[in-house]
């Protein structure tokens, strides 16, 4: 089983007929992803890789039965697409673009939540169902279904996870990207709800970092709501103190952000936190006896 996609998802691209949208479109299809429309208003009633260019998301819902948009245009159209893509009926949006304004990013989950859809990013790699869907840029060959449930703050080192369960006999039921930004769709207690609901999901990978306090809200709600054993990794663990890096996301805020105060947190709700990424594929074969 999965969460969020699936098989049924049926997927149009927003900006398809760009390098980035064009380049992706191929390698979802190639992974078996229903891609059944795309759009760009000056470009309609062309295709791309086989698939339709329509005028607007409106006419894909309609005419394709789009039901799920990835947004592959600059980040100063992203605000209008999205909005477009809810108005239009989507039940899930994936936002690719960095660099989305702040105030451009709340107004639009701002309406998703009022429509009722769910989104994934900004500033994201995306959302894949191993076997059954892919919205993203993630490397196809990286991943394979099975029971272990990840949700991502960082792109690169879910790809380095995904793989090493994978080469350790541990498929994925879904891979989530939050996002890097600070104002997001998804997050981890959202994620965590979906996989704790998820019958085939036996264990939770959350891969975090330091900066913001979405791990610590995370591990009250697993120590509340979370039956199922949760693994995790963190970066930043050797970040020098005062030095800006990261995600925008990624800003300590008083005693709380620190990599020292998530362990902490994660430790205290039952969590595994491993100390390398390599270490998860063992804690998750512990995990499943």
């Amino acid at each position: 089983m999965a969460v969020i996609i699936d098989k049924d998802t049926r997927v149009v691209v927003q900006g398809i007929t760009g390098n980035q949208g064009s380049f992706h479109t191929a390698q979802m299809l190639a992974y078996g992803t229903q891609v059944v429309a795309g759009v760009n208003f000056d470009k309609a009633g062309q295709q791309v890789h086989g698939v339709p260019v329509v005028a607007t998301v409106h006419e894909a819902v309609e005419r394709y039965g789009a039901n799920a948009s990835i947004v592959f245009v600059p980040a100063r159209f992203a605000k209008d697409a999205a909005l477009e893509a809810i108005d239009a009926g989507v039940e899930v949006l994936v936002l690719i673009p960095e660099h989305i304004p702040t105030q451009d990013a709340m107004e639009i989950h701002a309406a998703a939540r009022k429509a009722g859809v769910r989104v994934i990013g900004p500033n994201t790699f995306g959302i894949i169902s191993p076997g059954k869907c892919k919205m993203g840029i993630m490397p196809n060959h990286i991943y394979t279904p099975g029971p272990v449930g990840v949700v991502a703050r960082s792109g690169t080192l879910s790809y380095e996870i995904a793989y090493t369960l994978t080469r350790a006999g541990f498929g994925q039921s879904t891979v989530i990207g939050m996002g890097g930004d600070r104002v997001i769709g998804v997050n981890f207690i959202e994620a965590l709800e979906l996989f704790e609901q998820d019958p085939e999901t036996k264990v939770i990978v959350m891969v975090g970092e330091i900066g913001g306090i979405q791990e610590e809200l995370a591990a009250e709600y697993i120590k509340a709501h979370v039956t199922k054993p949760v693994v995790a990794f963190l970066a930043g663990r050797s970040a020098p103190p005062g030095k800006r890096m990261g995600h925008a996301g990624a800003i300590i805020e008083g005693n709380r952000g620190t990599y020292q105060s998530k362990v902490q947190a994660l430790e205290a709700a039952g969590v595994a936190v491993a100390s390398l990424p390599w270490e998860v594929a063992d804690l998750v074969r512990q995990k499943l006896g």
